[in-house]
């Protein structure tokens, strides 16, 4: 438990940042799992469509420092790459 009044209060923001960050997390998951179910179903539109959302979803997570931006290019880049992979067969 904090014990000055200074530590209080960050007690408070860090549980605050916590929770906000947390769903944005899991959102940011949901979309990436949207996005990998979309790019193996057999809609290329629907997939595009996916993949723009899931790709802004993690640009804002890396803005926010929720991710990294190392992490958050990676992913991306592996998102598109198996979309690029799909359409051309």
């Amino acid at each position: 438990m904090p014990n000055t009044k200074s530590a209080k209060r960050a007690l408070r923001k860090s549980e605050v940042r916590r929770v906000r960050n947390r769903a944005t997390r899991s959102e940011l998951r949901s979309a990436i799992k949207n996005a990998r179910a979309a790019i193996t179903g057999d809609d290329a539109q629907a997939a595009t469509k996916a993949l723009q959302l899931a790709s802004k979803q993690i640009d804002q997570a890396a803005a926010k420092g929720i991710i990294h931006k190392n992490a958050a290019a990676r992913t991306k880049s592996r998102l598109a790459k198996s979309a690029n992979q799909k359409t051309a067969e």
